[in-house]
């Protein structure tokens, strides 16, 4: 079901992308990382991911930046923010804007697994 869904995932910090790659590829996922959001911009990965994996602060466009300009190109990839900066503020403005959920790093697998399957559902469901 899943194996043909492609994760992005956006994050600075070179360990966690590439422990959650080794994770989503464990689980059948196809798996895209970039070090910045102008990085996944300019890639591919913009028109054909099923679900986006988001770190909060990051040099130069921030996470919430990135969320706001696929809102205003009217990009439907489902976001779940992760992050090691806990704000309620982004927090409350990350889910009003649409994200599946704000996690905490260090997170755990189980909650985020469910919500990279829910943000896959979710796009299989608004791409038909």
């Amino acid at each position: 079901m899943k194996g043909s869904a492609l994760i992005s995932i956006v994050d600075d910090d070179a360990s966690i992308r590439k422990a959650l790659k080794r994770l989503f590829i464990s689980m059948g996922f196809e798996v895209t990382v970039f070090s910045s959001a102008e990085e996944f911009l300019c890639s591919r990965s913009l028109h054909d991911s099923a679900c986006l994996i988001l770190d909060l602060r990051m040099p130069g466009m921030s996470g919430l930046e990135l969320q706001s300009v696929l809102i205003s190109c009217n990009r439907k990839i489902p976001v779940i923010f992760l992050t090691a900066h806990y704000d309620e503020q982004a927090r409350t403005q990350a889910l009003r804007a649409g994200a599946i959920d704000f996690l905490c790093k260090p997170f755990i697998e189980e909650s985020l697994m469910r919500d990279v399957n829910i943000a896959v559902d979710q796009h299989r469901t608004n791409a038909h």
